[in-house]
Parts: C-alpha cells; structure tokens; sequence
C-alpha cells in the first residue's frame, strides 16, 4: 500500500520534481509519473474534489467494487489503489498504479505494427472485451466498461487495462452524467456542459454496451491506419460471431463501414484541445 504521506508529499511538489504528465489526452486528469523518489515506478492520478464528502465516500467504495469487478471478469489490470487524500484542505481522489512499459502502450504499437501484427493487438483487447461482458451476471447491475486502444497496453501478448475512473458501477445515467461534468479537469467543459448536459450525458453511452464497446475499439483501429480499415472490419465481424455471439447482430450492424465518432464528441475533444489525431477524424 502507498504511504499516503509520501504521496501527498510528491503531488504537492512542483512540476519540474514530480515529473511530466504521461498523457494530454485524459478528459479527467493528467496523469504522471514521478523522475525519482519511492513511487518511481508508480504512475499518480490526481482528480477534481468535491465538497461533498458523502458522495466523495460513495466514489471510494465503487471504486473498490469496479476494480474487483474487473478482477473478478478476468480483465488484466496493474496494481491499483484509491485515495481521498487532503490536499490544501480539501479531500481529494488520487489514483495511484504500477507503472507499465510506455513502449507496451498498445495505440503506438498498432500504428507501427505490421497488418497482421495489428490483427494480433486487436485480437488481445477484443478478448478482454468478450470477458468481461460473457462474465458479468445480473447481479452486477448497472456497470459499464472504456476499453478504448488508449486505455490499453499489450504485454506479452495480454491486453493490461488501465482506466478504472469513473467507476461504472452502481451510478445511474443521470449520475454518471453529472460526474462527467463535475471531474472534467477543463473548465471550459464545466462551464458549457450544463448547457449541453444531454450531449454531455450521451458520452458514456458507448461504455455500458456490449456491442457498441466493440465497435468503437473497430472504428479507433480504422480511423488510425484506414489503408487497414476492410481488415479491421473483417476482424470485428469474425470476433463478435465467435467471441460475443449474443451481441453480434448489432456489431454486424455497426461494422457495415468504418464507424465515425459521434460529431459532438469530436467537437468537444477538439474544443477542449484533448490530443489523439488523426484518431478523432
């Protein structure tokens, strides 16, 4: 477990000491990993408070309940933790993870690989996909899953998931929508978002279907190398009849072309400046 006063030590110190975040391309946060110190090999997640502290506790506890879930559906994970550390007096949530190879990232391997290599990638997340929604039973409830390329790494031929915030589980739409406004990191989308809260709630929709999560792994695959597009959609059709047969019509149906992303995704990530092109055309 983290020594929480030695993580709050290194979020508190500047930029230049706790090291560059990883990514730009995070809607919630940015996250980093430290050049030196004892959480070196951890990568830290620093997201938004909340003065609300009953529905900071509820974040917590579904966030133990998602991880355990994704362990219990067989979904590769690194080492995860959760805080609500206080940071300037206020509780914050701070997720903190073993540090994976920045060369396993499976969106810069797919770009380089080799078509069949590619194939290989795709093959290794979409199984992870079809494990999680062939595990889940009804007791589960409403949970919900992102397997984007970008919430993916590929070691040793096993897709590693990444993204366990927001929790989806135990959240209504509604809910999981106004979390979408109350953790985006930008405040622009804080500040535009009510006025497009139906917009802004449709984000998550993808993430708590079966087929649609598929799909859109499909069309990230197409947009990135779309010389590959015919052999993705191949792929997809070929792996939702063998893999996720209860959910393959609808797949069928969305892989009839490359899928495009929803225009007012689009338009948001550009708004809020997210970097990921060419994989928003």
């Amino acid at each position: 477990m983290t020594n929480p006063d030695e993580l709050s030590k290194t979020i508190i110190e500047d930029r230049a000491a706790r090291g560059q975040p990883i990514s730009k391309l995070g809607y919630f946060c940015a996250p980093f990993r430290p050049q030196n110190g004892p959480l070196s090999d951890r990568v830290i997640k620093v997201y938004r408070s909340l003065a609300d502290d009953a529905a900071l506790d509820r974040l917590a506890h579904a966030h133990t309940d998602y991880v355990a879930l994704l362990k219990r559906t067989n979904v590769g994970l690194p080492e995860t933790e959760f805080h609500l550390l206080d940071l300037g007096g206020r509780r914050t949530p701070v997720v903190v993870q073993q540090a994976l190879d920045a060369r396993s990232m499976m969106r810069p391997q797919l770009i380089a690989a080799d078509r069949q290599t590619a194939l290989n990638l795709m093959d290794a997340a979409g199984k992870v996909i079809a494990g999680f929604w062939n595990a889940l039973e009804e007791r589960d409830g409403r949970v919900g899953f992102h397997p984007s390329i970008r919430n993916f790494a590929i070691v040793d031929g096993r897709a590693m998931f990444f993204d366990t915030f927001p929790p989806l589980i135990g959240y209504s739409r509604d809910e999981m929508g106004d979390m979408l406004l109350q953790f985006s990191e930008k405040r622009l989308m804080r500040w535009i978002g009510p006025v497009l809260r139906q917009k802004v709630t449709g984000i998550q929709d993808e993430w708590y279907s079966p087929p649609e999560t598929l799909v859109g792994l499909v069309g990230s695959a197409c947009r990135l190398r779309p010389d590959d597009a015919e052999a993705f959609l191949s792929w997809g059709r070929d792996f939702a009849q063998s893999e996720m047969p209860r959910w393959s019509d609808e797949v069928l149906t969305g892989l009839k072309a490359p899928p495009r992303l929803p225009g007012y995704w689009t338009g948001f990530r550009k708004l809020l400046g997210l970097q990921g092109e060419p994989n928003i055309q």
